[in-house]
């Protein structure tokens, strides 16, 4: 079989893609529930929520740094596999990029030292500000990021202009109007049901660890008490993203009719409403979906709110320009259902909560410890189905993927970096796994005593200085008391 440079270019890129994409959902949403952890610590003193700021602290650190360290890969592609991409769309997608290095990954790393570091040496309140600004950080690199990949889905605020080199002459483009770039028709719709993803993600992270001290009764007040908080954003945000996923799908089908009627297996437009399957195999060749079981009229009602209007299906595309369906359309069920799951879980949970009953289901507690795996699957499974179902486009209607790859890249080229890659993010991820495992079996630090594990010389020398020449053993034992734990 003839090794296609193409093909193997776009698994390369999904592998490294979606290997970062661990991380970055789990910053985000984590930062976020953070926050609250440190602001009731300083609102009600609480050591216990001083200790679950310090312990999440620790896991966010962990996975910030495999974020960075697997985010950097992706950017290295555009130059060497696809470089007639980065021509055509540099000065667009170069923009967010440095915006998103200038506003957002400067402002989270340069606090994230004082968010990890910071204890002990800074007051309260400006390491509760440190932790605010990581978490903006996160959430203002997803902005940016979001803002380049929603351009190559709705490009606006450009123009095409040659260029010239030598001999051969390139098309560009241009910024015309910055704003409209950052604006574009899907960026706030994919902007608002990305973050709601990752804070779903953030909280059922969680849930997960809290619930797996809870089992082995571990760290019960404090598992009880991160359980609470997370809980919390777990429900509201799976609510949220039902009615974002709604808001999504319509603007979807207003600016990439194509996709949609892939992620739905609408292969002909019909003449009455339009069915919603909701489940099915899609068969191209047949141009069907078999074994499915659909509700009839209900995706135009979804789409227009109009049970009779059509809604265009892939008959309505010329064969060129189809994207495939299958993908798509596994995909995208499978996150739908998901989205119900994550309701279904988090309200049962609420309704425990308020009869006093919750933490009495063992078995409940159990399915919270696997239900992190939903979240990931989601945020995975949602990329996919966007990015696979825009094909043949890698900049919708403007330039095809297959003419985005890089000439001079052999497939053999790519194909070794691939066995590279899969054999460094192996590792990453067994390296990754074992010390999560280890601070999460390690668990948050006893509010009792573990000041005296701190710097011995500094700590020494401060409390000598403040009580006046106490032994170094009373001493510990005093700052202990007065400023708490790692």
């Amino acid at each position: 079989m003839e090794l296609d440079a193409l093909l193997l270019s776009r698994l390369q890129f999904a592998l490294t893609i979606m290997f970062h994409y661990l991380f970055p959902p789990l910053t985000i949403g984590l930062g976020m529930i953070m926050v609250v952890m440190e602001g009731k610590y300083l609102r009600t003193r609480d050591r216990e929520y001083e200790a679950m700021a310090r312990f999440w602290t620790r896991i966010f650190a962990l996975n910030f740094a495999m974020g960075v360290a697997s985010g950097i890969v992706m950017e290295f592609q555009f130059g060497t596999n696809w470089s007639t991409y980065s021509r055509y769309v540099g000065d667009v997608f170069g923009s967010a990029l440095a915006a998103e290095g200038i506003f957002a990954f400067f402002l989270e790393s340069g606090f994230l030292a004082v968010l990890v570091f910071g204890w002990d040496r800074v007051s309260s309140g400006m390491h509760f500000f440190s932790t605010v600004m990581v978490a903006l950080g996160s959430i203002f690199s997803a902005v940016w990021i979001v803002v380049a990949n929603s351009w190559q889905q709705t490009p606006a605020g450009f123009h095409i202009v040659e260029q010239t080199i030598g001999e051969q002459t390139f098309l560009r483009a241009e910024i015309t109007d910055f704003w409209a770039v950052v604006f574009n028709p899907s960026t706030v719709h994919r902007l608002t049901h990305t973050l709601i993803g990752a804070v779903i993600m953030g909280a059922f992270f969680v849930m997960s660890v809290s619930a797996f001290y809870l089992l082995r009764r571990r760290h019960e007040s404090f598992a009880r008490k991160s359980f609470n908080i997370s809980l919390w954003f777990g429900a509201l945000a799976s609510l949220a993203i039902l009615f974002s996923g709604h808001l999504q799908a319509q603007n979807v089908a207003e600016t990439q009719p194509p996709k949609l009627a892939a992620f739905e297996g609408l292969f002909e437009t019909g003449e009455g409403g339009s069915p919603l399957y909701l489940f099915g195999v899609p068969d191209s060749q047949e141009q069907r979906v078999k074994y499915g079981i659909a509700v009839p009229r209900m995706l135009s009602f979804l789409v227009y709110e109009d049970f009779d209007k059509p809604v265009p299906g892939l008959d309505q595309v010329p064969a060129e320009d189809r994207p495939p369906v299958a993908i798509p359309f596994y995909t995208y069920h499978v996150m739908v259902g998901l989205g119900m799951f994550f309701i279904v879980l988090t309200l049962l949970a609420l309704v425990l909560r308020w009869r006093g009953t919750l933490y009495e289901k063992r078995w409940l507690l159990k399915v919270f410890v696997l239900a992190v795996i939903g979240p990931v699957i989601s945020n995975q499974f949602g990329w996919v189905a966007a990015e696979v179902g825009r094909q043949p486009w890698i900049v919708w209607g403007l330039l095809r993927t297959s003419d985005a790859v890089s000439p001079t890249v052999s497939a053999r080229e790519v194909l070794a970096s691939n066995i590279m890659f899969a054999v460094i993010y192996g590792l990453l991820f067994v390296v990754w796994v074992f010390v999560l495992d280890r601070k999460i079996r390690q668990g948050p630090p006893e509010l009792a005593g573990e000041a005296g594990r701190r710097e011995g010389f500094l700590a020494a020398a401060a409390a000598l200085a403040d009580h006046g020449g106490e032994s170094l053993t009373t001493t510990r034992e005093d700052e202990g008391d007065a400023r708490g734990h790692d």
